[in-house]
């Protein structure tokens, strides 16, 4: 009777007991599965994690700029890492790149919520924002 209609026995739990099987079409099953994973795929939104690099003696204007570029990060809905990279001796005053990092939170505190705290790795400290609202 299976091949009157091109049916398949179909192993559907293999580990229930006793497994369940069911006649079907498996080629239809298959494509089936298939275009609920691309529905599924489609529907999902991808989280990036833009980045906004300073050096602590940047100026007021480079830093205004850099301030913009993050903000327009949170608005479109992206995490923002903000690192400050220390150069030579810059790598003693630890305290302005904190400072840094620190005008960038308060900054943006009306978008932005901060994710992880800054910490210091080699000669680079960063912090990561993320936004107040998910992104759609």
């Amino acid at each position: 009777m299976a091949r009157e209609h091109d049916l398949d026995l179909v192993e559907v739990a293999p580990n229930a007991k006793p497994p369940v099987c069911k006649i079907m079409d498996f080629g239809k099953f298959k494509y089936e599965e298939q275009k609920k994973l691309q529905a599924a795929r489609k529907k999902q939104s991808v989280v990036q994690i833009k980045e906004v690099k300073v050096r602590p003696k940047t100026d007021e204007h480079d830093f205004q700029t850099k301030l913009r570029h993050a903000r327009r990060f949170l608005e479109a809905g992206d995490r923002c890492k903000v690192t400050v990279f220390f150069r030579g001796r810059e790598i003693v005053h630890k305290d302005r790149g904190l400072m840094i990092l620190q005008r960038m939170v308060d900054s943006v505190s009306d978008l932005a919520r901060v994710e992880q705290q800054p910490r210091s790795e080699g000669r680079t400290m960063s912090l990561l924002l993320s936004p107040l609202t998910k992104k759609q």
